[in-house]
């Protein structure tokens, strides 16, 4: 599948920006695993998708790392108060949604990938972890880019996005990982 064609269809889907990296010029860096363990959005061991439960920062930089490539996508949302959790918390989950929706139309197309997203995976609530079941979308379920230690404003300057977006805007940040 072309570049081109995956980053038109990404902004078909409505992202702010789209790019397709390698895999190679994503930087991770384990020191940022410590964050989700502070566990402000609540979901750190209590969820498939987050540490402790979805791999050590090695393992999960090697999960990337057995790819060639990654469209990294970004939303970018209008917030009036930064500290506004509940317009946060939707903007991340129109964000999910729409990476999401992507991921479906480009596994349709037979390129087959997993989601890196914007916050950890919120398809059941609460996750079934919580209730002693297994995941019910082991295929669709997706960590966040803190759970990967990606360094997203690395990768946003590799792939020519702002990061700060200014006064008023918060940019969210995901990819698909491909070959």
């Amino acid at each position: 599948m072309e570049d081109q064609y995956l980053i038109d269809c990404a902004v078909a889907e409505g992202f702010a920006a789209a790019d397709v990296i390698t895999t190679d010029k994503i930087v991770f860096d384990p020191s940022f695993r410590p964050y989700c363990a502070e566990n402000i959005c609540g979901q750190y061991d209590a969820n498939y998708t987050c540490p402790t439960y979805c791999g050590t920062p090695e393992e999960m930089r090697q999960r990337i790392m057995a790819h060639k490539k990654a469209i990294v996508l970004q939303t970018i949302h209008e917030v009036s108060d930064y500290s506004d959790m509940p317009v946060i918390k939707q903007a991340k989950k129109t964000h999910n949604q729409m990476s999401l929706r992507l991921m479906k139309k480009l596994r349709q197309e037979g390129c087959d990938g997993f989601l890196v997203g914007a916050s950890g995976c919120s398809l059941c609530s609460p996750c079934k972890m919580k209730l002693g079941e297994p995941c019910t979308f082991p295929d669709q379920r997706y960590s966040c880019m803190s759970a990967y230690c990606i360094f997203v404003r690395k990768l946003a300057q590799s792939c020519g996005m702002e990061y700060d977006c200014g006064e008023g805007l918060l940019a969210f940040f995901g990819m698909y990982v491909f070959d």
